[in-house]
């Protein structure tokens, strides 16, 4: 258990984020000094050439003015003002053989390079060298100067001044960088937390959901930014898997009952038949009723598989150009003869044609559901009519009225969903899928089924279809 926390530490987002963040800006910091310090050294160093450059024309001009006996006094007074352990002097033949110097003691490891003698006489104006002596840590800065004809002049200057403040430079950085990053790695832990606990809500909503609490939401905080979009997107489908949970168990529960009544009256015939038939023709009535009730199950659960299809997608409609006037006009005369032995007049006012795209089995089968339904639920003598119409020219509406029983406003919002079925039309055959039914297939279509209806005045469904 120990070993596992550790690992699920290294492992978790938090902890990368944050060395990310660290790591980064651990490197940046470092290229920042990097080039820090190389702009320092080279503006010391050029600043150390300027100097020597300096000397060497002073030198120059004592030479032009007074000689090279002046010049070699002017030597020893400028490395006992400076230091002899801060700058000497050499005066040079053009064989590189020396024949004046200030005190050379400290400076008796450098010697005179005749690489850099030989690059003077073939013309460079001056020449720059960096010596790094082996017995001290400091850097000695030698110039080669041409300062009279056959006379060349060595200086040399020592950098340890300016190393120092090199090695303060970085003392201090590396002090910083220390506290930097520790600063860095605390802001990077605390912003990475305060990223990912919204993920961390999300999943400790998800395992209280996973114990069976679907009612649990993911609280959203309101700042607008990507974790509280995907909180919202996750209640979102919270919300939708609830709605589908509550909706299977409520099927499961209307299934039930209305099996039970079929499967009781086919086991209440045979058992009846078998205790009291001493007949054929009661055992064929038999048969025949249990045939019935069967058909009647078969109906019910093919129209289940197929709004459950439809609804979810896998039962796609195939999309063709038909004429909806023209199967509005065919499911009128199809029900035409049921209306009139009903006593109901059925009215089919339609356009001659209009065109839409849509699945002509599917579209037949929701225009008469919502025929079914109207003739049904409409008394004698009443009235029953179907209108096709255009909305805004991309849009086709048909709208199913009739006079009949209505619908009471408490139930309205429930009458599409399956199995559920008004307690004033229960004494009518069906199953409570019809409407169902038309709705799944109206929105598998890219449209909609409203209803409005008050009881006793009759009750009007209108579907919308897109056109295109």
């Amino acid at each position: 258990m120990s070993s596992g926390k550790p690992s699920r530490f290294r492992n978790s987002l938090s902890f990368r984020l944050t060395l990310w963040y660290a790591g980064i800006f651990t490197v940046s910091a470092f290229v920042a000094f990097a080039l820090f310090y190389a702009l320092i050294t080279a503006v010391i160093r050029e600043r150390t050439d300027q100097e020597l450059l300096g000397q060497a024309g002073q030198f120059s001009a004592v030479l032009r003015e007074r000689g090279i006996d002046a010049v070699e006094e002017f030597s020893l007074l400028e490395a006992q003002a400076a230091g002899v352990k801060k700058v000497f002097f050499r005066l040079l033949y053009p064989t590189g053989q020396a024949f004046s110097s200030s005190n050379m003691a400290y400076w008796k490891d450098i010697g005179i390079r005749r690489a850099a003698i030989d690059r003077l006489l073939g013309g460079s104006g001056r020449v720059f060298e960096t010596v790094v002596l082996p017995d001290r840590r400091d850097e000695v800065r030698v110039l080669y100067a041409m300062i009279g004809p056959g006379v060349i002049l060595q200086i040399g200057q020592s950098m340890e001044n300016y190393a120092r403040i090199t090695g303060v430079f970085k003392g201090l950085f590396l002090a910083t960088m220390a506290l930097l990053i520790g600063l860095a790695t605390g802001v990077g832990w605390f912003m990475a937390r305060r990223a990912v606990s919204g993920v961390e809500a999300v999943t400790r909503t998800a395992q209280v959901i996973s114990g069976g609490t679907l009612e649990k939401r993911v609280p959203v905080e309101g700042r607008g930014d990507e974790i509280d979009r995907l909180a919202m997107t996750f209640n979102q489908m919270l919300d939708r898997i609830e709605t589908l949970v509550t909706e299977i168990r409520q099927m499961g529960d209307d299934i039930a009952h209305d099996l039970k009544s079929p499967l009781t009256r086919i086991r209440g015939s045979a058992e009846v038949t078998l205790t009291t038939g001493k007949s054929l023709a009661e055992y064929q009535s038999m048969a025949a009723s249990a045939i019935e009730e069967c058909d009647r199950l078969l109906d019910m659960i093919n129209t289940m598989l197929m709004i459950s299809k439809t609804e979810s997608g896998v039962d796609r409609p195939a999309m063709e150009r038909i004429d909806l006037a023209n199967l509005v006009q065919e499911a009128c005369a199809l029900f035409g003869t049921t209306a009139e032995d009903k006593g109901i007049r059925l009215d089919c006012p339609v356009p001659e044609r209009c065109a839409v795209r849509g699945d002509l089995r599917m579209c037949q089968r929701m225009i008469a559901n919502l025929l079914d339904n109207a003739i049904k639920y409409t008394g004698p003598g009443g009235t029953v009519s179907v209108g096709l119409s255009e909305c805004g020219g991309n849009t086709a509406a048909i709208t199913v009225k009739d006079t009949g029983i209505g619908i009471a406003a408490g139930n309205l919002p429930r009458i599409f969903e399956r199995f559920y079925r008004c307690d004033r039309s229960r004494s009518e055959a069906g199953t409570g899928l019809g409407l169902s039914l038309a709705r799944a297939i109206a929105r598998a279509h890219g449209g909609d089924i409203t209803v409005a209806s008050r009881p006793g005045e009759g009750s009007a469904f209108t579907v919308t279809l897109p056109k295109s």
